[in-house]
């Protein structure tokens, strides 16, 4: 019994040691950690580092916000640290090359072969190639892109390459602009989308001629001269790999993050963003060389999509076989002369000796 007595009160004297050590290190910890959170509210405003550490890690099981929704109890999502690097890196630094690689060899090859030259005269004999609905829905998609395009690259590349030059608060104006401009215009784009391969998947339909024409590449290096239908392989090849399926997908991942209020996730949202700016840039580099076909690379091009009528030579060099379905009625197209004055002096202009 006395035994017993006297090892309770060693346990009790041991005890009341080790809280008279314990407790002044504890606070003294406590009191370390506040001035230190207190030292670096005053350093740094606003970091709460350790809390955001734990929170991060996932292991503070009383995290929650006020918010409903998808995701709303996810504070901190660590895989959004992967995505911005992925976007900040690989996808900003190898759609900038590509960006800059295509015009540097659509240039070279201008300086190399010019552009494409009638090697007839022209005819004076007008045929209609674009009804005035196509070039409407032509224009309007082609406008809707320019403007994607233009702010897409501004807010992909911007800051590496317009911020230096134009500072801050200029690029944060131009970003925003861009930003919204490019929110608006990208639902409008698809629409115009959709409305042009209704309207032109008629003529973009493959042919065995078209065959031909590819492993020919259009008489572009050779100058050999191709048959084609109304649109030729090259033009097929813009319409279905580029237009269509580029431009629907871009367009079906952009409206992904435009609207998203109907519960996308993070992940989902990253994931979007990741394929829009991978097939936009594609895009965007397709689109150049059509560009450059449709304006200085072919004499004549620009004017029959503006106008909507070309010279019967420019036909018969260009688009052969559907010259000749012109000329035997079985197309939809025909030749015609109810057009102004300053349109046959403009299309006859196009074509330069």
């Amino acid at each position: 019994m006395i035994k017993t007595f006297v090892c309770a009160r060693v346990w009790l004297l041991f005890t009341l040691i080790c809280g008279l050590v314990v407790a002044p290190a504890s606070a003294w910890s406590a009191d370390s950690s506040a001035q230190e959170q207190a030292q670096r509210q005053n350093t740094q405003p606003g970091n709460n580092a350790p809390v955001w550490r734990e929170v991060r890690k996932g292991e503070n099981p009383y995290q929650t916000t006020q918010v409903r929704g998808v995701e709303t109890n996810i504070l901190m999502q660590s895989a959004g640290e992967t995505w911005r690097r992925l976007r900040n890196g690989p996808l900003t630094l190898y759609g900038g090359l590509l960006l800059i690689a295509i015009p540097l060899l659509i240039y070279g090859f201008f300086r190399w072969k010019g552009p494409l030259r009638l090697h007839g005269k022209p005819s004076g004999r007008l045929i209609e190639r674009f009804s005035d609905w196509e070039r409407l829905v032509h224009w309007s998609t082609a406008i809707s892109f320019l403007i994607l395009a233009v702010s897409g690259v501004i807010m992909l590349f911007g800051k590496y390459v317009l911020l230096p030059l134009l500072g801050h608060d200029f690029f944060s104006w131009l970003a925003f602009f861009g930003k919204n401009l490019h929110n608006f215009v990208g639902p409008l784009f698809v629409f115009c989308t959709i409305v042009m391969f209704v309207t032109f998947v008629r003529d973009n339909l493959w042919r065995m001629i078209d065959f031909q024409w590819l492993t020919k590449a259009g008489g572009l290096l050779s100058g050999e001269h191709v048959p084609s239908g109304r649109f030729n392989a090259g033009e097929k090849a813009w319409f279905w790999f580029g237009v269509i399926l580029l431009g629907l997908i871009s367009g079906a991942s952009g409206l992904v993050m435009d609207f998203a209020n109907f519960e996308q996730t993070r992940f989902v949202m990253q994931s979007a963003n990741v394929v829009h700016v991978i097939s936009a840039v594609l895009f965007i580099a397709m689109s150049l060389g059509h560009i450059y076909i449709g304006t200085v690379g072919a004499d004549g091009a620009y004017e029959a999509m503006r106008l909507g009528v070309v010279d019967e030579m420019w036909a018969k060099e260009h688009h052969e076989l559907w010259c000749e379905e012109v000329k035997a009625g079985t197309a939809k197209q025909h030749f015609t002369d109810a057009v102004p004055a300053e349109v046959k002096t403009q299309v006859a202009g196009a074509f330069k000796a």
